[in-house]
């Protein structure tokens, strides 16, 4: 028999970028190979920045609300009124989603209810709806909502905290995407909630990677230069490539480094002009470093299957967090080079895959001599690379097998 999940996720197409969209799509795409069918509750495409092509799954109802973005839609002269951006800029959601997701409860009778963060009017869209309806409820938080000094507003933390309360007490099931969040989410409640939470990785979608390989990747020339890519943002705080280019510097000005022999290639940053700024610091470095445009999801991972080598970015205040690239990074299956702290879950994940190239963000001296290692271990193709058993349990697909399990669990229990 077949069960029905009413998923509730800001995060879905026609939005453009976010590793949520792939994570919902991917939910929606493999439930009923798992015998539940997905119904996705999501917002009117007015609320995004930037939309592109609709992708809906032909079998998966979508129904989109009435939903706003407070930042440009409620603000005069670029102000707006901060009450009407809590939790989030779309708040406005919440009044056209509950009674919309209760006309799609009593047509459908769902069996579940998934809700995503970390837009958290979604985790309070699906709490209005599980206390109206009793249908057990799974709040996928990914990320942690609150932690020391985040959200920097402390009305907005005192209230995504009270979210969080709200989900540890009355969900069946909270999920986490990093073990570091799952750890630190559970020393903030008592231990009986702690049962509650269950680990759930993001992944990479295997046939994103087919259709990628007949995808034509960028021009390279065979007797180019080595080129070490970075694929996807490069946040100035949690992903600071300063000393990267430091380190950079300094290599070319010993002639260890040369263009004709390397290029550190940053593509789709969104932080091009904060790069840009870095550069002029460390002008020795420029010749090293393209900052290249965004590409399609299709052609970005072709260029990931075709790259020399592959940087990975990870600040030690995002420890309890890993880059959902990295997934992606693993089933490229190219040589990996990782700057980020030994500490933290980023760091773990990768000794786990067996690859030891990584070096420490903050250190450009260590930083120096990593880079001089990976690429020494890539001349004599003796970089590390992960397991074909490992790569194939970060797949999406077996992340849902994860997800259908859990909502086999909680639709098990007693309505509340």
């Amino acid at each position: 028999m077949v069960k029905r999940v009413l998923m509730i996720a800001y995060h879905y197409p026609p939005m453009c970028g976010g590793s949520g969209i792939h994570r919902t799509l991917a939910f929606t795409r493999h439930l009923p190979q798992h015998g539940w069918q997905p119904l996705v509750l999501t917002v009117h495409p007015r609320a995004y920045e930037d939309i592109g092509a609709v992708d809906d799954h032909p079998h998966v109802p979508v129904h989109r609300s009435f939903a706003l973005d407070s930042s440009r839609h409620l603000a005069l002269r670029g102000r707006y009124i901060e009450l009407l951006a809590q939790p989030d800029r779309w708040i406005s959601w919440w009044l056209g989603a509950v009674p919309a997701g209760l006309r799609l409860i009593r047509k459908y009778r769902p069996d579940a209810i998934w809700s995503s963060y970390p837009i958290a009017t979604a985790h309070l869209i699906a709490l209005s709806l599980h206390r109206l309806s009793g249908i057990p409820w799974i709040a996928d938080q990914r990320d942690p909502m609150v932690d020391t000094g985040y959200p920097p507003d402390p009305r907005r933390r005192r209230i995504h905290g009270w979210i969080e309360r709200q989900a540890m007490r009355r969900a069946a099931a909270v999920v986490c995407a990093t073990p570091g969040a799952l750890q630190r989410l559970g020393q903030r409640h008592e231990a009986a909630d702690a049962q509650r939470l269950v680990l759930i990785e993001n992944g990479y979608d295997e046939s994103s990677f087919i259709d990628a390989e007949t995808a034509p990747a960028p021009a390279t020339s065979p007797n180019g230069p080595f080129t070490l890519l970075h694929s996807g943002v490069i946040y100035p705080s949690e992903r600071d490539p300063g000393p990267l280019f430091a380190a950079l510097a300094k290599l070319r000005s010993e002639g260890c480094l040369a263009p004709r022999e390397f290029r550190l290639r940053l593509r789709a940053s969104a932080h091009d002009d904060h790069l840009r700024a870095l550069l002029r610091r460390h002008p020795g470095a420029a010749d090293l470093i393209e900052l290249a445009p965004p590409l399609p999801h299709r052609e970005a991972l072709a260029e990931m299957l075709g790259a020399d080598g592959l940087l990975l970015l990870q600040a030690a205040n995002c420890n309890d967090q890993i880059p959902a690239k990295l997934y992606e990074y693993l089933r490229a299956n190219r040589p990996l080079l990782a700057l980020a702290d030994a500490a933290g879950d980023t760091a773990a994940a990768l000794r786990d895959a067996g690859i030891h190239t990584i070096g420490q963000l903050d250190n450009a001296s260590d930083i120096a001599v990593q880079l001089m290692r990976f690429l020494q271990l890539c001349r004599a193709n003796q970089a590390p690379r992960a397991a074909p058993c490992l790569i194939l349990s970060h797949s999406r697909a077996a992340r849902t097998r994860q997800l259908a399990a859990l909502l086999d669990r909680a639709s098990a229990q007693e309505p509340t």
